[in-house]
């Protein structure tokens, strides 16, 4: 007769519910957050968590649910006069780079560029 050996134990697969992968998300790419960090103190692995967004990203584009709104600010600077030199939109991303449209740029340019700074 043979001899079968069963361990017992914890199960080595984790199961994630969404809700917990949605909040691991945030927090991994809210804005100076580091994701190896954020990663090591829930104990999922970084290469898990970039697959939980490229999953999250494709489901989103896939049921081209509408993403919201993103508040714009317009200030008016009385003390300029605008010349076809100065961009028509200019955009301050929260890392402190500018992304700038110009006049000359197609309707559907900007519509691009907009689109690409909400994701």
């Amino acid at each position: 007769m043979g001899r079968i050996t069963v361990f017992g134990g914890p199960e080595r697969r984790r199961r994630w519910s969404a809700e917990e992968r949605r909040r691991i998300l945030e927090e991994a790419f809210a804005p100076g957050a580091c994701v190896s960090q954020v990663a090591r103190r829930h104990d999922v692995s970084t290469a898990l968590v970039y697959t939980w967004r490229r999953k999250l990203s494709a489901a989103l584009v896939a049921s081209q649910e509408d993403h919201g709104f993103i508040e714009a600010v317009v200030l008016e600077d009385k003390s300029s006069v605008p010349t076809p030199v100065q961009p028509a939109i200019l955009v301050e991303l929260s890392h402190g780079a500018r992304v700038s449209i110009y006049n000359s740029a197609s309707p559907t340019m900007a519509a691009a560029v907009i689109k690409a700074l909400a994701r």
